[in-house]
This record gives C-alpha cells, structure tokens and sequence, in this order.
C-alpha cells in the first residue's frame, strides 16, 4: 500500500486544515489507517484510528476538535482540524496497518499553527 499525505501548512490559532492521505496499492489489505504527528526531538504520536470495521479513535489532546474520516470511493482518508492551537504544530504522518500487521507510512505533512 502506497500512501501520499497533503494539506499541510500555516494556519492561525483558531483556524482550520484538513489533511489528505491518498492511498493506492492492496487496498483490501488495509485493517486501520491513522494519522500520527511529530515534533522535533519527540516521539511519534498517534492522533486518529480509523479501522476498516469499528469506530474511529482519538488522542484525548485532540478529541472534539479533529474528526478522521475515510472516502473509499476516492482512496483517501482525511483528518478534519479544527480550533487549531500551536501545541497542534508538528509533521503529520498518514499510516496503513495490513491485516498481516505490516504497517506502512506517508511521507509527512508540516502544519504550523501561529499564536
């Protein structure tokens, strides 16, 4: 599974970003995506799960303000940012765990939120 994230960028505290991930390849091979992000010097941080039957996850730091979603239809998942804070600024990865547990990473996506 090939993945492609876009929709990154500068955005004010307060604002709004909606991340894309393209994905491409066995795509019924694909058990959960998710969004992870990380800042310098930090450890890679899980945002949002999305499973391909469940529901989806969030980290408690940004639950009510990030929403994930996933469009078969156009092979992409989202993830919808809202209220934005500057604790938010980080690269975002998109992530494909298989069903073999084979998991497979995007190349990131810098967001920057501006106090």
């Amino acid at each position: 599974v090939q993945l492609q994230a876009s929709g990154g960028g500068l955005v004010q505290t307060g604002g709004s970003l909606r991340l894309s991930c393209a994905y491409s390849g066995s795509i019924l091979s694909i058990k959960i995506m998710a969004w992870y992000r990380q800042t310098p010097g930090k450890q890679r941080e899980l945002v949002a799960t999305i499973p391909t039957f469940g529901s989806t996850g969030y980290a408690d730091s940004v639950k009510g303000r990030f929403t994930i979603s996933r469009d078969d239809t156009k092979n992409t998942v989202y993830l919808q940012m809202n209220n934005l804070k500057p604790e938010d600024t980080a690269v975002y990865y998109c992530n494909a765990v298989l069903w073999t547990a084979q998991a497979n990473w995007g190349q990131g996506t810098l967001v920057t939120v501006s106090s």
